[in-house]
Order: structure tokens, then C-alpha cells, then sequence
């Protein structure tokens, strides 16, 4: 995949990968990485890649990148299973690839924003090991379903960090609550937070953010 990378500093032992919203890019959270202060945990490898182009239904079909269709405003209604299950496997591969370069999965974190908080959410609840975490913003579980199949256990036991604005008109902080419910009820450790803000990031919010990667990232020998 198409994709930023930036490391921290030299053989990095963590990796996060990080996927973006609807109709941005890989560098749309790039600038955040000085903000998180993490230099105290060791290299990281970040990886921001970019979705693939398509059309989007409820844009008129105008092309940008996405993860996945959304055919109506009404996100949580109708969904493209498709596109989801396509761009899983793409983020999949991105796994692997830090796996195979020698990274622990218990040193991996897979996060995403909106569209792109979705597909961790997909990718992450399936995984057959516990990854370091998963950090969902802004997002919702997009195939609920899911949930109702086999379950690896030891994935269970991924922390998550769901984080949403109070005021989104994108994503509704009540769709965000739902999903994040109904997978704490399946078993994971989830942490729920919320933020004066809109469809985006609030200060306090990184700053959450920053916290929560210290404390799953803080073992180097996991």
C-alpha cells in the first residue's frame, strides 16, 4: 500500500499504524506525532497509509480516497461490506509486514479516524493475537454482526481506546457509544471517552491519546 512512514529513531521496536478519514491522506495525523510526546517509550514506526481512490455514494460518485462506500447518510444503515472486507485485507497486510520485520503484535497499535476508526475496529476485533491496542476517534463499528462470530480469545484481551465528540454531526457521539457498548459487552477492554468537539480532535483529547500510548506501548519486552 501506498503509505507515510515515519520513525522515531533507529530500529524502531513498536509500530503504529494509523488510518485516516474520509477524502484525506496518509499525512492528515502525520503533524500529531510530535504533539503525543512519546519519546520516553522507545522508537516507534509510524505507518499513515492512504485509502484507495473511489467513487462515494452519497458525494454524487465524486472519486476521493476512502475506505469504503458510504451509500447513505444514515451510515450505521446500509453498508459496503465489500469495501470494508477489501480495505481489511489491505490493512491486514500492513500487520504482517511489521509481524514479519520483527515487531511483537503485543507492540503494535492499530487506530483510525472516522471511516478509517471503522476498518480498525474491523481489522482489530479480528485478529487471532492481542495487538498492543486499538484506538478508535470519531468512528463506529461498521458490520456489528461480526461480533456474533467465533472470537479468538486470546484477542480479547486488546485494550481500547474509543474517543468522540459531543457535538460530531458526522458520526453521532449516540452510534459511537453503541458500538463502543457492544464491544465491551463481548468481552474487551474498552475505555470510553468524550470531548467538547465536533467532528474532530480536541486538545485534551491528544492528550488522552498520548496517554493511553504510553501506558500499551510502555513494555518493550511484551
Amino acid at each position: 500500500m501506498d503509505r507515510v512512514t515515519i520513525e522515531t529513531g533507529t530500529h524502531p521496536t513498536a509500530a503504529v499504524v494509523w488510518l485516516h478519514g474520509l477524502g484525506a491522506d496518509g499525512h492528515d495525523f502525520e503533524p500529531m506525532i510530535p504533539e503525543l510526546n512519546l519519546e520516553g517509550i522507545g522508537p516507534i514506526r509510524f505507518i499513515f497509509p492512504h485509502a484507495p481512490v473511489r467513487p462515494v455514494t452519497i458525494n454524487h460518485g465524486m472519486m476521493m480516497r476512502a475506505w469504503y462506500d458510504i451509500l447513505e447518510i444514515s451510515i450505521d444503515r446500509k453498508v459496503d461490506e465489500e469495501g470494508i472486507v477489501e480495505s481489511a485485507r489491505l490493512v491486514e497486510t500492513l500487520l504482517t509486514e511489521q509481524i514479519d520485520a520483527g515487531i511483537s503484535p503485543r507492540r503494535i497499535v492499530l487506530a483510525g479516524f472516522s471511516q478509517g476508526g471503522a476498518i480498525a475496529y474491523h481489522v482489530g476485533l479480528k485478529q487471532t493475537h492481542p495487538l498492543a491496542g486499538i484506538l478508535v476517534l470519531s468512528a463506529y463499528l461498521p458490520l456489528p454482526e461480526s461480533l456474533n462470530g467465533p472470537i479468538d480469545p486470546e484477542s480479547v484481551g486488546t485494550p481500547i481506546l474509543c474517543c468522540h465528540g459531543l457535538w460530531d454531526p458526522v458520526v453521532p457521539v449516540t452510534l459511537g457509544e453503541s458500538s463502543a457498548n457492544q464491544v465491551k459487552e463481548a468481552g474487551w477492554p474498552l475505555e470510553w471517552k468524550t470531548f467538547p468537539a465536533p467532528h474532530s480532535l480536541h486538545p485534551d483529547e491528544v492528550q488522552e491519546i498520548s496517554r493511553w500510548l504510553k501506558k500499551v506501548l510502555a513494555d518493550e519486552s511484551a
